[in-house]
């Protein structure tokens, strides 16, 4: 998906919410449980769902290798069912040398039709290129954490360059473009947001950490939008998991759909 395409389904839709499916098997509704691949038709039910209320689904990965073979056939069949109308991010946070980062990429952006995958830029520039050398394709680079070991490095003073994340974040905006990087930052980091967008100003920004984790979408709203919105703003439990009844896709597009009844307050 391309930059401008992304822009005009968010100002469409007046939503710039990605749902996170952060599918655990051991949170499923049992009314799901007798399906033959419950991950599955719970995502499907989601998916329909939220569909009208969001512009990007956001699958963690992680949720899905743990199952072995039987993950990775419910998470393919989870991102063939999202339509190409809507982004569609590969929680991966994938990053190794290249060589090694060439086959990550061929797996998520060729193999599989994501739009985008995660990377941790740890190991420098020829780790993430290889995920940027696919035409429509987006390299979503980790900024700012929200996490309590972002302490350890990401905001270390170094000496004459900030600290790190700053250092991260101007860096890599430079190996590819504002059509094909884009940056993680938690949304429990607003007090960072005015800061950021002075280093990074035209780079869209996926922001996880609104709902269950506590972030504030009027915060990250005024702080961090840009001429272009520049946000995709990603709830996960706080949606997917908001019932665990029978109801439970019914109760997720309500809470969707509130989630893009407030976004469009600040567009």
């Amino acid at each position: 998906m391309t930059k401008q395409a992304l822009i005009d389904h968010i100002r469409a839709k007046k939503s710039y919410l990605c749902v996170g499916l952060d599918t655990d098997p051991s949170k499923l509704p049992a009314c799901m449980l007798g399906e033959e691949d419950p991950v599955f038709a719970f995502n499907k039910a989601i998916i329909d769902a939220t569909l009208p209320y969001c512009v990007s689904y956001k699958i963690n990965t992680a949720f899905y290798e743990a199952q072995g073979l039987r993950g990775w056939a419910s998470m393919e069949k989870t991102v063939n069912y999202i339509p190409e109308t809507h982004f569609r991010i590969a929680d991966a946070k994938r990053g190794d040398i290249g060589n090694t980062s060439t086959q990550y990429a061929i797996a998520f952006l060729q193999n599989l039709p994501f739009d985008a995958i995660t990377i941790a830029p740890y190991m420098g520039e020829d780790s993430v290129k290889p995920f940027l050398q696919f035409d429509g394709k987006w390299a979503i680079v980790l900024g700012l954490t929200s996490n309590p070991g972002a302490a350890d490095f990401e905001l270390k003073e170094l000496k004459e360059d900030g600290r790190l994340f700053e250092k991260v974040i101007q860096t890599v905006a430079g190996w590819g473009s504002t059509d094909n990087l884009m940056f993680v930052v938690g949304a429990t980091r607003s007090d960072e947001f005015l800061n950021l967008r002075k280093i990074s100003p035209d780079h869209f920004f996926l922001v996880p950490g609104v709902g269950a984790q506590g972030g504030s979408l009027a915060e990250i709203s005024q702080k961090a939008m840009n001429k272009d919105v520049g946000l995709l703003v990603n709830v996960s439990r706080d949606i997917i998991f908001a019932s665990s009844g029978n109801d439970f896709a019914t109760v997720a597009g309500e809470k969707a759909k509130a989630y893009a009844a407030e976004m469009s307050l600040y567009l």
